[in-house]
């Protein structure tokens, strides 16, 4: 009987197979959202905007001075005490505004 060639794949070959259907489906991700970003109808959030009488863009919903950086001042991120460490993690993903920086000299 002759035996019948088993498949052997290099481990490199597997994992660039891998990474190519993942990345074809993280293209495929990517054009539904747009497509989807495209059919969005925004007429319900502008009513629920005038609605509400909301005014400011809402970066993150952990403090007052992350929420917008127009709304911050200078010590409201040590509240507690000047050395107090940053409570949240988003008060360390925006620089401070730079108009904080421009009278410190």
């Amino acid at each position: 009987m002759l035996a019948r060639p088993s498949l052997c794949f290099r481990a490199s070959t597997v994992a660039l197979t891998a990474l190519a259907v993942l990345l074809a489906l993280f293209g495929l991700t990517l054009i539904d959202g747009a497509q989807r970003a495209q059919a969005v109808d925004r007429s319900a959030d502008r009513a629920l905007v005038r609605e509400l009488g909301l005014t400011d863009l809402s970066l993150f919903t952990e403090a007052r001075y992350t929420r917008h950086l127009s709304q911050a001042d200078r010590h409201s991120a040590f509240q507690n005490h000047p050395a107090a460490l940053e409570h949240f993690p988003s008060g360390g993903l925006l620089p401070p505004p730079p108009q904080f920086g421009s009278d410190l000299r």
